[in-house]
């Protein structure tokens, strides 16, 4: 009698609590479910989601703190998600209409979000006297494929230029003066030449050159500091047909085969750029801002910003923004005040309460720059405003689904030195044509 009252009890008690667990969920993103994350009693309560690991996630919540502070009759929650499952899960998400109020949206696959006519256009309230923010405000390269013909459906939450971090140990232990990037940039001579230089020297004295990554990102600031185009305006690959752009993946393949940089593909598992830098074991390495803060807590590591090098003669030329957009779900109970807060988050003041004191991103309005300007670490960090005013989101790539993962996977192979430039272009030209044009069909 004794273990079946036992039993009965341990089961009881297993009940209440997924009881308890399930009234605790919460739930859908309607906004008016679950725990508010703010005052239990404001009159709206909307949802957030956005990716990120637990301290970005805390850089988050200042803005939306600062918001409900002024605001209190809204309470905001804030729902952290996992980076590699987001993307599915958002679509997935918004297909049932279960999405939060609002949500942050890669760009890689905005224009693909856009398409599903499940977010809010923005232009009319960002234009109104509600709105903490006018679009005018945004530095222009950034709008990628949030902004269309029909309007506006995300606005950047702050920007990742990208640029390139030198490592100063690693260039003095290869006899090379630690500020001789600095140098070569201020005389107007950073360019593919001397970059390769550099780099031949460090792989010679043991240590490793520039790290090369398969990514948008980094193959679009080679081929754009190069003059190059892989799409034309109306988002049509034309790289077989654009010497400029072709030559920039030449030389990034040349240079891995050569030995002057290292391919990011090629390492051991769980040894990536950022390891070999904060190592002291690469002198090179692209990226945003967000590594800064981690490298800036390294103090065994003296490392600066230089801009991307450039092949055309010019000192600084357009390279590839990262950023991410915040959009409004249709299905929002609260639109307009949803709209409200989204203004706010990526306002002036938005981009002050979180960038502010260590932050790892720039200022998507250029009224908040200061903030770059005034940086301890490094000593060249207004360069990140440099590059954000000549860069650009890239909004044609992005437009397509599944042509991204498709040409990095034959890249990757010229990379491995398992396929030669030539084949790989007239691949790239023949296998993303077919993806572009069966899309295209379809719509």
């Amino acid at each position: 009698m004794k273990k079946k009252k036992s039993l009965v009890l341990l089961v009881l008690s297993m009940f209440l609590l997924i009881l308890a667990a399930c009234s605790n969920d919460s739930g859908g993103g309607n906004g008016n479910s679950g725990s508010s994350g703010g005052n239990p009693d404001a009159e709206v309560k909307l949802t957030m989601t956005a990716w990120g690991n637990p301290a970005e996630q805390e850089v988050y919540q200042r803005a939306l703190d600062a918001y409900m502070e002024e605001n209190p009759e809204v309470s905001i929650e804030l729902i952290p998600a996992p980076g590699d499952t987001y993307r599915q899960q958002l679509f997935t998400q918004l297909q049932g209409s279960q999405a939060t109020d609002l949500f942050y949206v890669g760009a890689e696959y905005m224009a693909q979000l856009i398409a599903t006519g499940r977010v809010m256009e923005l232009s009319e309230f960002l234009e109104s006297d509600e709105s903490y923010v006018k679009p005018d405000e945004f530095a222009e390269g950034l709008w990628g494929p949030a902004r269309n013909e029909d309007g506006i459906y995300g606005t950047a939450v702050d920007s990742n230029p990208m640029l390139i971090y030198y490592n100063k140990k690693v260039l003095e232990e290869a006899g090379i003066d630690p500020t001789e990037p600095q140098k070569l940039y201020e005389a107007g001579e950073w360019n593919w030449d001397n970059f390769t230089e550099l780099n031949r020297q460090v792989a010679e004295s043991g240590k490793y050159g520039f790290v090369a990554e398969n990514s948008a990102l980094h193959h679009f600031s080679w081929s754009w500091t190069n003059g190059g185009e892989m799409y034309d305006e109306d988002a049509n690959l034309i790289l077989a047909d654009n010497e400029k752009a072709q030559e920039a993946f030449g030389y990034v393949a040349d240079n891995i085969a050569e030995g002057n940089f290292t391919y990011a593909g090629a390492l051991p598992e769980g040894q990536g750029p950022d390891a070999m830098f904060m190592s002291n074991q690469t002198a090179f390495v692209a990226a945003g801002r967000w590594l800064t803060p981690m490298f800036s807590e390294n103090e065994a590591l003296e490392f600066d910003y230089i801009p991307w090098p450039t092949n055309t003669g010019e000192t600084l030329e357009t390279a590839s923004i990262a950023t991410a957009y915040l959009a409004v779900g249709e299905h929002s109970d609260n639109v307009e005040e949803a709209m409200k807060f989204l203004s706010y988050y990526t306002s002036e003041q938005g981009q002050r309460d979180r960038l502010t004191d260590g932050g790892n991103a720039v200022p998507s309005v250029e009224a908040a720059d200061d903030i770059i300007d005034n940086a301890d670490v490094p000593e060249h960090a207004s360069y990140l405003v440099d590059v954000r005013n000549i860069g650009q989101v890239e909004d044609k790539q992005t437009t397509i689904p599944g042509l991204d993962e498709e040409i990095n996977s034959l890249l990757d192979l010229l990379f491995l030195g398992q396929e030669d430039l030539d084949t790989t272009i007239g691949k790239i030209d023949q296998v993303g044509t077919e993806i572009i044009e069966e899309y295209r069909s379809e719509e």
